[in-house]
């Protein structure tokens, strides 16, 4: 504000949604070719599919910190369940070894 510089974003710190939705918007998001046999084609166009990419790539990202993180849990779940089966066993020679004195 007051004499600062105004900040400049570049194409590439943008979110690839908002581009992708400001493409779809402008329904900028593909051209149309007339072909020399008169058959229209449309093509998407390249900012279009590098937005789409970089969002793939980013769902990608999200999803292998998802894996990792479930790989983690299932870890510490596996550890729990065979603290607890020990304890169990503990407890149950502990159990017995109690009905053998309370015998005698």
């Amino acid at each position: 504000m007051y004499g600062s510089k105004p900040s400049i974003t570049n194409a590439v710190d943008k979110n690839p949604n908002r581009v992708v939705g400001g493409l779809k918007g402008q329904g900028a998001d593909h051209y149309s070719i007339l072909g020399e046999d008169g058959v229209e084609r449309t093509v998407p166009t390249q900012k279009y599919v590098q937005a789409l990419e970089e969002k793939i790539r980013q769902q990608d990202a999200r999803l292998a910190a998802q894996d990792a993180k479930f790989s983690v849990i299932e870890r510490r779940l596996r550890s729990l369940s065979n603290d607890q089966r020990v304890v169990v066993a503990n407890q149950r020679m502990v159990n017995q070894s109690f009905k053998r004195t309370d015998d005698l």
